[in-house]
């Protein structure tokens, strides 16, 4: 994993798109987390507001049920996010709600970022760095060290500990060449709608995933005690 440089964040990327995904339920939180107040703004438009600041992202495309179209147009209306390129209903499966918002990227896209509505607090540094390892490699996720003890277990029962040395925790945006991206979930929508994850997609069809730099800090809301801690990193940044 490599460290953005000053020089990374000023030199030119070929033109890149990010893919917003924006359709699930809200089960676990009990509502639309990405409605939910973070800071005196919705989740999903703080999520918008990260990629309308990064210079490198030319265009934005938000996958979203299709009852929530009209709000999320509105929405970037209302928070001036002027790189809204396009709000399109996703499918019934993560896959194909991805492949709904990459066809929808404008075509001269040579690098699609895909990020979860869900994690608001990403910055411009991991974005880059996702962007740029897309740019070298293919494909790029970010991830961060798993600091606990991880077990498998069946039935109850722990069955392996795998070696901490060697397991990341992934997280988004997961940047892709454009082609190597259209081309792995057009497969997966078609032949594995369930897969979860756009890296996995990739790895079915023979490509390799390299990895970039998370950030503790870019946390997925899930339940309401995850927005709860993201207030408080929300406040430590803000704090002098």
């Amino acid at each position: 994993m490599t460290k953005p440089s000053e020089k990374m964040k000023t030199a030119r990327l070929p033109y890149a798109a990010a893919v917003v995904v924006a359709g699930g339920s809200g089960t676990r939180f009990g509502g639309d987390k990405l409605m939910a107040d973070l800071g005196g703004m919705p989740v999903l438009a703080r999520t918008l507001l990260a990629f309308e600041r990064t210079a490198a992202v030319g265009a934005i495309v938000v996958a979203a049920r299709q009852e929530a179209v009209q709000a999320v147009k509105a929405l970037g209306r209302q928070y001036g996010v002027t790189k809204l390129a396009a709000v399109v209903p996703g499918g019934d499966t993560r896959a194909r709600s991805c492949l709904a918002g990459v066809m929808a990227t404008p075509p001269e896209a040579e690098l699609i970022a895909i990020h979860d509505g869900a994690r608001p607090l990403v910055t411009e540094e991991v974005i880059l760095d996702a962007l740029w390892t897309a740019y070298r490699h293919t494909a790029a996720l970010p991830a961060v060290p798993v600091r606990d003890t991880v077990k498998e277990a069946a039935d109850g029962v722990v069955t392996d500990t795998p070696d901490r040395s060697s397991l990341f925790a992934a997280q988004t945006p997961q940047c892709f060449q454009a082609d190597l991206i259209r081309a792995a979930l057009t497969d997966a929508a078609a032949n594995a709608p369930e897969v979860t994850d756009d890296c996995l997609a990739v790895e079915r069809i023979g490509g390799k995933i390299y990895l970039s730099r998370g950030s503790e800090e870019n946390i997925k809301i899930t339940t309401p005690l995850d927005l709860h801690l993201a207030e408080l990193i929300l406040k430590g940044r803000e704090t002098p």
